[in-house]
């Protein structure tokens, strides 16, 4: 039910995934379908109120098997070029530049409302390796507005 209702009300129906194979960092431009083969339900910790989540996780045999139809795009040591940010936000800053060929700059734009990014008029989101792509709690939040 999450997936669908993430799919329902996602802006972007084109999903660049991010993910390192021998220390080359790789872009596999995905639709939702294509993406969905990498899902995990997952939890957030009891303290943060033990949400289910959607995770996206890779096995190696998924790397190697992604690594044919990805970019090549850099290599592993780009996602610590800026401490100040994790690997997902690097992620993002190094395909934004790369893409857009413009600063990226940090924001919380809701998935409801746009990409991570617009290509040729095309909403794009932006994920890498183990991020989250949604849970419960936002979900929920986002059904009643």
């Amino acid at each position: 039910m999450m997936e669908n209702l993430y799919k329902a009300m996602s802006a972007a129906h084109i999903y660049a995934l991010g993910f390192i194979l021998n220390n080359l960092l790789y872009v596999a431009k995905l639709t939702f379908e294509e993406l969905r083969a990498y899902f995990k339900l997952d939890h957030t910790s009891a303290k943060r109120g033990g949400y289910a989540k959607i995770r996206i996780r890779l096995t190696a045999e998924d790397r190697a098997l992604l690594s044919a139809k990805a970019e090549k795009i850099g290599t592993a040591a780009m996602l610590a070029e800026d401490p100040d940010h994790n690997k997902g936000e690097n992620f993002e800053r190094i395909l934004t530049e790369l893409w857009m060929g413009e600063r990226w700059v940090k924001d919380s734009v809701p998935f409801w409302i746009a990409g991570d990014i617009r290509v040729n008029g095309e909403e794009i989101q932006i994920k890498f390796d183990g991020a989250e792509l949604t849970n419960e709690k936002t979900l929920g939040r986002l059904l009643q507005s």
